[in-house]
């Protein structure tokens, strides 16, 4: 997905972030072989993927100039390493030849690619280091490309070296041009900049990017073979689908938090800065905010297992480091930090589980023009997927449905916007919430096996008034599959942008240590192979995939005109259509065609929504237009532009009018005690009341029977 022009033209590090996981410095020659663990996971996924794929395909040479064409693609997006006679000797040699390897279990294209990427990074290195030397001239008038699509790469060395100075230079003048900003805002002798001449703030610019180069290339440093083989072997599952994955156990340990909003460990968010593993944040009610002496800023710089003798994590891979803090509920781990102060403490921490809280369903208030009307974030599908008593998001929304209508609302919106999906189970579950009984969504497996999912709780509906269902661009899979089935069912309406994303697909996990044998169970943990099993189809007979879910009632959108969704992944799967399924629709409809002539003049008419379609239109420009000046005098006046752009959109920030949003009254009672709590709601809900879609979903609702 592309939603963004130039967000890459704002962080250094970017050009080495699709890179990085490729990338070894000073590594011992012998680890660039394939290992026996690497030949066993590649013989495992492989095996899988040919048995247990919806649509499993050969491994023949098709299937090889895919993969190359898609490594090539990830491995030097932004076209800043590789040179063009670089890509066309891989191709000669290896082009037609990945399958081959696969059936060999050889790994000859991979470690070709790292010691031609190791060359090149060596090369690299030079090149900024040389070139962050001396002074840029800002005067000239030159250009530079920023959208890696429309990139070439380098036929020389001489070029490579002038792509590196034009996006140095970029980076340089970006800084220069902050710090010049700052200088003018600052009063005299409130700021060092004050009295700096351009010269000097010239060399304050390029100082920060030689350092932030310095550390990006360090922690490309840093990447272990099994990351960067973990990157190959998803180019060989992405060739299937853009859904089927491998995972290493870090990885799958990661997808777990996510989909069940919890962790076994200590509640604090890290980041590795400067070779430390700094606090970033305090989770709010786990064992280290409980305790209260962590706090964002401290360094970690040993961590120790009850009464074993402390490590020192300084330098450390932040994952190996985490893995470490981690840890069963009920153990106990001390961390030696360094304070800002430059004081260290010893902090002894008992491990428990860490909820998530903003993962999880909320709801609250809408008041509009007398009436209430009840609204419900949905994140995503959550589960208790691995038994540990984690929340259900079905057994949730159900008791968000509770509090709201003892709030007395007169209608409810749910906000699928941006909800990735999750459990099958659980959004199943969750139409049954809306519905009598019925079929809820249709289920084929490769042999063409049709199962069909039922509303579990027939004849037990939560919740019967008006309803609408927020969707956009980002909404995907299980949110797809409630959309589609309140759509069908004509039980609500269907708000969002012109379609969600159009994931029509289901996955599974296999794990690969269950297949080990005796002889080769020492290879433990090799990690899960996420693969794509079945396709899902609406009741009455369409897929959502590619299509997606079109709305009711569609209202504008910022990424109207950018190309979003699984039709813009590589290798989606196509869309197709199966059998209807009888189902009762809902005996009291809304008047589609009335709500959105109704919705369409009050779009035309209000001023938020006019300058969200101007915004999309300038996003798509933005695009098209996709190259820099490295002249300073254009850059500031550009810079100008977008500030004053900025300032015409200000009335998407402000509160809007006429719409006020309050907590259930449940919620403000359970959170008098817990002051932490109520401030993240209460921002929350501050959130909501800038919402315009929430105020026209408001508006919809409100003319519902």
């Amino acid at each position: 997905m592309k939603k963004y022009t130039k967000i890459f033209s704002i962080s250094l590090p970017f050009v080495i972030a699709f890179s990085s996981c490729f990338f070894m410095s000073g590594k011992d020659p012998a680890e660039k072989q394939s290992t026996a663990k690497d030949e066993v996971i590649l013989e495992m996924m492989v095996a899988l993927l040919k048995q247990a794929h919806y649509s499993p395909q050969a491994i023949d040479d098709k299937f090889s100039e895919r993969a190359f064409d898609l490594y090539m693609t990830r491995m030097d997006y932004q076209k800043k390493f590789l040179l063009q006679s670089d890509v066309e000797s891989m191709k000669k040699e290896y082009f037609t030849k990945i399958d081959d390897e696969i059936r060999n279990n050889s790994f000859g294209f991979f470690n070709k690619s790292m010691d031609i990427l190791n060359e090149r990074m060596k090369e690299d290195q030079e090149y900024y280091r040389e070139l962050l030397k001396k002074p840029f001239d800002f005067k000239v008038k030159e250009s530079v490309e920023l959208d890696p699509e429309k990139m070439k790469y380098p036929k020389d060395k001489a070029e490579m070296k002038d792509s590196w100075r034009k996006y140095l230079k970029y980076q340089v003048m970006v800084r220069y041009a902050d710090l010049k900003k700052e200088q003018e805002k600052a009063k005299e002798g409130e700021n060092k900049l004050k009295g700096m001449n351009d010269a000097a703030l010239e060399d304050s610019a390029r100082r920060k990017v030689l350092k932030l180069q310095d550390e990006a290339f360090e922690r490309i440093g840093k990447v272990k073979r099994e990351d960067r083989m973990a990157t190959y072997l998803n180019v060989l599952t992405s060739v299937y689908d853009p859904h089927s994955e491998f995972f290493p156990p870090k990885d799958k340990a990661n997808f777990d938090i996510a989909m069940s909003g919890q962790l076994e460990g200590i509640g604090a968010q890290l980041q590795e800065k400067e070779g430390f593993i700094k606090v970033t944040n305090i989770v709010p009610g786990s064992p280290s905010w409980k305790d209260g002496r962590l706090k964002a800023g401290d360094a970690i710089i040993k961590v120790g297992q009850g009464n074993k003798e402390p490590v020192d994590v300084v330098g450390m891979d932040i994952d190996d480091a985490i893995k470490m803090i981690r840890g069963k509920k009920g153990t106990e781990v001390r961390l030696t930090v360094k304070k800002p102060d430059g004081n260290t403490q010893v902090v002894e921490l008992i491990r428990d589980v860490v909820i998530l809280e903003e993962t999880f369903a909320q709801s609250a208030v809408i008041q509009r023009d007398g009436k209430k009307l009840g609204y419900i974030k949905l994140p995503s599908f959550y589960a208790d997927f691995n038994g540990v008593g984690a929340h259900s998001c079905a057994d949730d929304v159900r008791k968000e449905l509770v509090k709201l209508k003892a709030e007395g609302v007169e209608g409810i919106m749910l906000d699928l916007r941006d909800n990735g999906g999750g459990s099958l189970q659980e959004v199943v579950k969750m139409v049954g919430l809306f519905i009598d009984d019925g079929p809820v969504v249709q289920v084929r497996s490769s042999g063409n096996e049709i199962k069909t999912y039922e509303d579990p709780d027939r004849g037990q509906i939560v919740y019967e008034g008006p309803l609408a269902v927020m969707v956009n661009e980002g909404s995907a899979s299980a949110s797809e599959i409630l959309a589609a089935a309140i759509q069908d069912y004509k039980r609500g309406v269907i708000v969002g942008s012109n379609s969600s994303y159009g994931k029509g697909t289901v996955q599974t996990f296999f794990d690969l240590d269950r297949l080990l044998t005796p002889e080769n169970a020492a290879q433990a943990p090799l990690g899960q192979v996420k693969i794509t099993i079945q396709k899902f189809y609406r009741v009455n007979g369409g897929a959502t995939q590619l299509k997606g879910v079109i709305p009711d009632v569609v209202l504008p959108d910022m990424y109207a005109f950018i190309e979003t969704g699984e039709k813009d992944m590589e290798f989606p799967m196509p869309w197709d259509e199966i059998a209807p399924k009888f189902y009762n629709p809902w005996k009291n409809a809304p008047d589609y065609a009335q709500l959105k002539a109704n919705s369409n003049k009050r779009i035309s008419e209000d001023a938020a929504f006019k300058m969200i379609n101007a915004r999309a239109l300038e996003f798509k420009t933005e695009r098209d237009n996709s190259t820099e000046s490295l002249n300073i005098d254009d850059y500031l006046a550009d810079v100008k532009r977008r500030e004053a752009d900025k300032d015409k959109y200000k009335l998407l920030e402000e509160n809007v009018k006429g719409m006020d949003v309050i907590m259930p009254a449940v919620d403000k009672k359970a959170m008098e005690s817990d002051t932490s709590k109520s401030a993240r709601k209460t921002a929350w809900i501050d959130k909501l009341k800038k919402d315009v879609y929430v105020n026209e979903v408001a508006a919809i609702i409100k003319e519902m029977k």
